[in-house]
């Protein structure tokens, strides 16, 4: 049985983010948003937020119980600041929280916890949404 650990990472997301587009609808306001403080401009990607929602849900697949926190340190990046040296910003929590709260009303993912971890899970839906993708990729 193919997982999402045995195709490449950057064609299950494209795969995926082509199947989310059935599944969640993206807000009105990322046309014009940032994806974090440390990014200059807003992405030039139409659909980056569909690519988003789908890295996250790889994420929550691959690393159990997460977080809002823990998913902008995991989509954070370094900040360019001029002649001082770069230092890391977290990327946007809007952004991670409406996906996740989107993931959770298509029951991909819920809240729960795995021994002291608080955060999403993924369901078996989720799971078998995610596999069937990696099978179409593979």
């Amino acid at each position: 049985m193919v997982t999402i650990y045995d195709v490449d990472t950057n064609k299950l997301i494209e795969s995926a983010s082509e199947e989310m587009k059935k599944l969640v609808k993206a807000p009105e306001w990322t046309k014009y948003v940032k994806t974090g403080v440390g990014k200059e401009r807003a992405p030039i990607d139409i659909d980056w937020y569909y690519k988003r929602t789908a890295a996250i849900l790889r994420k929550v697949y691959m690393r159990g119980p997460l977080g809002t926190n823990k998913l902008r340190t995991l989509f954070g990046n370094r900040k360019n600041r001029g002649m001082q040296p770069e230092r890391f910003r977290r990327g946007s929590g809007k952004i991670i929280r409406t996906s996740l709260q989107q993931l959770e009303e298509a029951k991909l993912i819920k809240k729960g916890s795995k021994g002291t971890h608080k955060g999403r899970l993924i369901t078996n839906e989720g799971v078998k949404f995610l596999d069937s993708i990696a099978k179409k990729v593979k």
